[in-house]
């Protein structure tokens, strides 16, 4: 365990020591624990993803060199033969010779040549074995190098999995309070109708590991849990439905009722995973900042200390399969055809990165899922999970039934998106799509950082009614209803010195706008064919 991660733990034990503080002063010093475990697991989580980059490089390397094996060794193979051919005819060429076949041993054939004098052969056979002992000299560095690459992929290799086993280390040292309070950091307000049930969401698990404290019940490691006839004091398996024993779980009592105990690492996925809630979605990513769904899960699972592949199809293999029926918090919920994938949370609800809402959010399980427990290893011999048949697109984004003007995303229309699929910007009634909407608010911090004044916007998504306003009033400047930027919740306008492409405001934004993804499309660029240096786009949607 690291100094950092040393430090946390001696300081969450002096929290829990009992009338050492204040309630007020406890509080904020659970909290700024809250936030040096999640700096101590991102911080390995960023070591173990460098390290996973080396052990490919020397995997790479691995090869290669076996490559370069393979290769010496067919030619020293192809050597050997040609001096099995040229001891064949030397020895048909010698006077008085018996031989049909070469002697046992080719490097005795110089001997031979020199004592029958065939000196013909003598100049063949010298090049010959020449090239094969050249042959086998290549072949032996060869195999060397492979020697140091395979050497070099298992150091790589354990480096990482140390990396690993700290976290894991890391997240069942954590106090209750503290990973009580890691589950409601920074969760995202989303829109109108998500804080309500987000914030349900987030209470029932804090009830839950309230509980657990309450009834003195510490959530064990997984590797406490493997064994069910020697599970920690107190704790007993869990049963399902069927009265079967539940692997990688154990059942505690709270109160006067039983309950089921998680693994600390899963507490610690689950604690990670809710506190991203109204993140934004976007493809290719894996936090913190942005997610998809593989990566979203992969990220949380990788806090609490296992490496998980990034696509919800390469995580069929992650973990143990359950029944569905039987999947507990904290299980990786994968759609039918594995274009999906996120953390069950109970109660037929999992968290997970959207493409449907651009967001981390709550959504239903669908019929057909597949449940994988992360903590528990699969079974030896058990064959593949069958993923099933798509009924989504790529994390859970609607399929397309008929076309829709381009850059259509949701399966919305123009003008026709939905106040719940879209994120305030913090500013009057203006909004975006969510992943545009957190750039924007970044933008927007680091332009007000620069000039000390906030940044100016006049327009933002505009539904299909105020289109049509527009064009009724102004047909000459405002787009067809139905076909402007802002009907996508894309495009924003924006006021102040941004105005006037010379200005400091307006030269800040052609240097740094698009580190936020935002750009002044070429239309409307100050030498383009309509010059609106006000309008600006996430992401080339002209």
């Amino acid at each position: 365990m690291g100094p950092l991660a040393i430090l946390l733990v001696a300081a969450a034990l002096c929290v829990v020591l009992p009338g050492a503080r204040t309630q007020g002063t406890y509080g904020r010093d659970v909290t700024a624990l809250a936030l040096t475990a999640r700096a101590t697991l991102l911080e390995q989580a960023d070591r173990y993803r460098a390290l996973e980059r080396a052990v490919a490089a020397r995997r790479l390397d691995l090869g290669k060199a076996r490559a370069a094996q393979h290769a010496a060794a067919a030619v020293l193979a192809a050597r050997r033969a040609l001096v099995g051919r040229a001891a064949a005819e030397l020895y048909s060429e010698a006077p008085g010779s018996a031989y049909a076949a070469p002697p046992p041993n080719p490097r005795d054939l110089q001997e031979v040549a020199e004592r029958d004098g065939v000196a013909a052969t003598e100049a063949l056979v010298a090049t010959t074995l020449a090239r094969a002992r050249q042959a086998s000299t290549v072949l032996d560095a060869a195999t060397h190098r492979v020697t140091a690459a395979a050497a070099a992929v298992a150091a790589a290799r354990g480096r990482a999995d140390q990396v690993l086993a700290a976290s894991r280390s890391t997240v069942t040292a954590l106090s209750p309070e503290i990973v009580l309070r890691l589950a409601s950091l920074d969760v995202v307000t989303g829109s109108r109708s998500e804080p309500a049930r987000n914030a349900a969401a987030v209470g029932r698990w804090q009830h839950y590991l309230a509980g657990l404290a309450a009834a003195d019940i510490t959530p064990p490691p997984a590797a406490d849990l493997t064994d069910l006839d020697d599970l920690p004091s107190g704790l007993s398996p869990a049963l399902d439905m069927a009265g079967k024993p539940m692997p990688g779980l154990a059942r505690g009592v709270v109160g006067n009722r039983p309950v089921v105990v998680l693994p600390a690492e899963t507490v610690a996925a689950v604690s990670n995973a809710l506190s991203q809630l109204g993140k934004p979605y976007a493809a290719g990513t894996s936090g913190p900042a942005s997610y998809d769904c593989g990566g979203f899960t992969a990220t949380n699972w990788l806090l609490a200390g296992y490496a998980l592949p990034a696509s919800p199809m390469d995580q069929l293999t992650a973990g143990l399969p359950v029944a569905l029926s039987s999947a507990q918090v904290g299980d990786l919920v994968i759609s039918p055809g594995a274009r999906d994938v996120g953390i069950y949370l109970g109660d037929g609800t999992v968290v997970g990165a959207s493409a449907a809402t651009h967001r981390v959010a709550l959504r239903g399980v669908l019929a057909g899922s597949t449940a994988i427990r992360v903590s528990v290893p699969p079974r030896p011999g058990a064959g593949a999970v069958a993923p099933g048949v798509a009924r989504t697109g790529a994390c859970g984004a609607p399929l397309r039934h008929g076309s829709y003007d381009d850059p259509a995303w949701g399966g919305y229309r123009n003008g026709q998106i939905p106040a719940a699929a879209l994120c305030g910007l913090g500013v009057a009634h203006h909004a975006l799509r969510c992943d545009a909407a957190a750039s924007y608010r970044e933008m927007a911090n680091a332009f007000a950082t620069e000039f000390g004044t906030p940044l100016c916007i006049t327009d933002s998504y505009r539904p299909l009614g105020a289109q049509v306003e527009a064009f009724s009033a102004k047909p000459e400047l405002a787009a067809v209803p139905g076909t402007s930027n802002h009907g996508w919740a894309l495009a924003v306008d924006l006021c102040g010195g941004i105005s006037s492409p010379g200005s400091p405001q307006g030269r800040w934004m052609a240097a740094n706008a698009g580190r936020f993804g935002f750009v002044n499309p070429d239309w409307a660029a100050p030498n383009g064919e309509k010059p609106e240096p006000w309008h600006w786009e996430y992401g080339y949607i002209s």
